[in-house]
């Protein structure tokens, strides 16, 4: 299982990162793991959406998925070849804890045999502790929308760290709960699958409250460990900067897409505009006395998702809903620019991904950031030379690293960089058709075929971003 060499490749960027820069690769669990029924691991409210006729494109599920729990030496060993400097991934709440409530010991033991595994290699493991599989269990007793469930993710995070907490260093306790409470409780794009506004921001509260709680738990059991949170941010600009409708709708839109979760995690406090914004949906009446201490309790880096920006207008499109995510803002439209666009629909923006960065470096208390997802979907295929030439990929990867790196040359703290995802994997609502790896996966044969882009991505690894040394 060798990467692929091309020496038609593009050139590795000139771009001198700090030494101890950290680079790595993401995935997460209900994506590579599949085996959803091996070793007492319950169903998550992503088995039960998938069930759900026309909810996951193709019908698809979390089975096979990239096979990974059964595959897991084997691609630990590639992330070697490659010379993945750490591995984020996440582990699968209902494997741990089923129910919500005993802990299943198998569960455990594939993440130990995982994290010592990578260890061997000399690769950092990065756990998250969620990534959006809640168990279904939970949900039937009103999931996010009920703030026990913050408590029941504190009790699964105990059991994580006591398992683990001697071998990993550094823990996230969420990603993206943007995506968790609005598409899920919303818009119900995505699991569970529930359109009901209200809800959707008592999960937005609920999540953050179970960081929180779940930061305590790992900074009581291990109190040399590093603690964070990853965030999928989006810079968003006003169609027309000169139209006070528009420049309104961006506002409310920043609010809720980044404010919303920014302010109280790193200032202890919600953005004043977007508690009016979303006043009609009871996040005032939601917050409890202690709740913001818990949820703005100092952290050790924070995680930055970047894909896209978002250039919105106060004029509906076909994005906008209903039924619509953008609990507060709902008639906010997307119009498109004529950008490159990934095989997300998704424009490609590189440059304000530099912007975002300098903003959180400016505007918010300083602590390192990371970005720990930046990755690109396109229609890759194996050719008749068994190679995926995915130059659209490299063509990515390389722009949105350069824009990183004009940020660092502008003093900001930014100290690693992860590509989503290794593997191809199930892409949520997308199901299977939607490839963002570096490694390309045939489903029925689950034989991987490190791309192009694996080979480009290993060469800047091993170089640390300098030319000249290949």
């Amino acid at each position: 299982m060798s990467t692929v060499h091309d020496r038609t490749e593009p050139e590795v960027p000139e771009c001198a990162f700090p030494p101890d820069f950290l680079w790595g690769v993401s995935t997460a669990a209900f994506q590579v793991e599949g085996s959803v029924t091996a070793d007492g691991r319950g169903p998550s409210i992503w088995d039960a959406f998938c069930a759900r006729p026309g909810a996951v494109v193709n019908g698809d599920t979390g089975e096979p998925a990239a096979d990974h729990y059964r595959r897991m030496p084997s691609d630990v060993a590639l992330m070697r070849e490659l010379g993945v400097g750490a591995y984020r991934f996440s582990l699968a709440w209902p494997r741990v804890r089923p129910d919500g409530g005993a802990v299943n010991p198998a569960g455990l033991d594939f993440y130990e045999r995982l994290v010592d595994r990578l260890l061997e290699a000399g690769i950092t493991p990065w756990p998250t502790l969620y990534h959006w599989d809640l168990p279904q269990a939970l949900e039937e007793r009103g999931g996010w929308a009920a703030r026990a469930t913050a408590h029941r993710f504190a009790d699964y995070v105990g059991a994580v760290v006591d398992r683990l907490g001697d071998r990993v260093g550094t823990w996230t306790t969420l990603n993206e709960p943007w995506c968790s409470a609005f598409l899920g409780y919303a818009s119900g794009r995505h699991a569970p699958g529930r359109t009901e506004p209200r809800a959707a921001v008592a999960a937005v509260h609920h999540l953050l409250l179970a960081h929180g709680l779940g930061t305590a738990v790992i900074r009581d059991a291990v109190p040399t460990a590093r603690a964070g949170v990853t965030f999928n941010l989006f810079p968003v600009t006003a169609a027309d900067p000169a139209d006070e409708a528009d420049r309104e709708t961006a506002r409310r839109v920043d609010g809720l897409q980044n404010r919303l979760f920014l302010d109280p995690v790193l200032r202890g406090r919600y953005p004043d505009d977007v508690l009016t914004d979303l006043a009609p949906y009871g996040l005032g009446e939601m917050i409890r006395d202690g709740d913001l201490d818990h949820i703005g309790a100092p952290l050790d880096l924070l995680g930055v998702n970047y894909y896209r920006d978002l250039h919105v207008s106060s004029v509906p499109d076909a994005d906008s809903g209903p039924p619509s995510e953008w609990v507060g803002a709902e008639h906010a439209g997307f119009p498109k620019r004529g950008l490159p666009q990934t095989d997300m629909g998704w424009d490609v923006n590189a440059g304000e991904l530099t912007g975002l960065l300098l903003r959180l470096h400016t505007e918010y208390p300083r602590l390192p950031l990371y970005v720990t997802e930046n990755g690109a979907a396109f229609a890759d295929h194996v050719d008749g030379d068994g190679v995926v030439r995915d130059t659209e990929r490299i063509a990515f990867i390389e722009a949105h690293l350069r824009a990183a790196h004009a940020a660092v040359a502008r003093g900001v703290d930014l100290r690693g960089y992860f590509y989503w995802s290794l593997l191809d994997n199930f892409e949520w609502a997308e199901g299977y058709a939607k490839r963002f790896g570096l490694v390309h996966v045939d489903y029925p044969t689950q034989r991987r075929t490190p791309k192009a882009s694996a080979s480009w991505y290993a060469r800047v690894m091993a170089d640390n971003g300098l030319a000249g040394r290949r």
